[in-house]
């Protein structure tokens, strides 16, 4: 009797709150650390891109004005669902990323902590970032932080989980949407954190996640005007340079992070509300003092 082969899972990309195939028909076959056949991911396209990021514009107006406590408990109930999946996160990142179920319980365990710390700092960063301004005249001055609209992200390979949500937190607790282009050597978990994000409080098209080819849509991401911003980690000189000029054209903010190997567990560095900053828009009012 013939061996029985596997029914291996196919995981779908994550745009406006579904689980969409993508619209090319395109798939990668991942292989685990033994090269075995895993799984079967989407090859997301241009086209991929251009629907996550009409489903992230569609939800920001919505999302922006949030109270600013309601998305720390959208984040913190991200990172209860996540926990509570934490096993099987645990098992995916071994899967296809050496260091054993040790490391990859460790990558899941910060994961949740970092979700929490960002939903800490949903209503307490704009008082860091913001300020009262000493004016000559018989005025109050306040400079507050808002959100940019809609920021792509781009995961890094190493410590696929923990990078991807170190970029995407701060980046959704300000207020803004995101679509992310998760790590493209280690795919499994930018799919598995959709299924997170499914069984949570995220509203539809918050967060849309994209598994592929780097090189096909970065440059893509970079020029696409409908973007704001750009938060990256793990590139290379060339691809820096791509989205740098990309951006140059229609005035997107990029902010690369350098961050790598351990630094990626490290909370002064990776929970800092200076993360935020990178993504929010300075609006300065004036208004007049009973004084006047």
């Amino acid at each position: 009797m013939a061996e029985r082969l596997p029914v291996l899972k196919t995981w779908k990309l994550y745009i406006g709150g579904a689980f969409p195939r993508t619209e090319s028909g395109r798939s990668l076959l991942v292989h685990d650390r033994s090269g075995n056949p895993s799984a079967h991911i989407c090859r997301a396209s241009r086209k991929d891109l251009r629907n996550s990021v009409v489903a992230a514009r569609k939800a920001a107006d919505a999302w922006s004005r949030r109270t600013a406590f309601n998305r720390g408990q959208i984040l913190y109930r991200m990172a209860e669902m996540l926990e509570g999946k934490g096993e099987e996160a645990a098992s995916l990142l071994t899967a296809t990323v050496p260091g054993g179920l040790r490391r990859a319980r460790r990558e899941v365990e910060r994961s949740c902590d970092r979700l929490v710390a960002y939903a800490g700092w949903a209503d307490k960063f704009s008082q860091v970032l913001g300020n009262s301004n000493p004016v000559a005249g018989p005025y109050y001055n306040f400079t507050t932080p808002e959100s940019m609209g809609v920021v792509g992200v781009v995961a890094p390979n190493e410590e696929p989980l923990l990078g991807l949500i170190s970029l995407v937190a701060p980046v959704l607790c300000s207020g803004n949407t995101v679509v992310a282009l998760g790590s493209e050597a280690h795919p499994l978990l930018t799919s598995f954190l959709g299924e997170v994000c499914a069984t949570s409080d995220v509203p539809a098209g918050v967060l849309n996640l994209l598994t592929g080819i780097r090189s096909e849509l970065l440059e893509v991401m970079a020029g696409y005007r409908d973007l704001d911003g750009i938060h990256a980690a793990g590139c290379g000189a060339e691809e820096r340079t791509v989205l740098e000029l990309g951006a140059a054209e229609n005035i997107k903010r990029v902010h690369v992070r350098l961050t790598s190997g351990a630094e990626w567990y490290d909370n002064r560095l990776c929970e800092s509300p200076y993360w935020i900053e990178s993504f929010v828009e300075m609006k300065t009012v004036w208004h007049p003092s009973s004084a006047g």
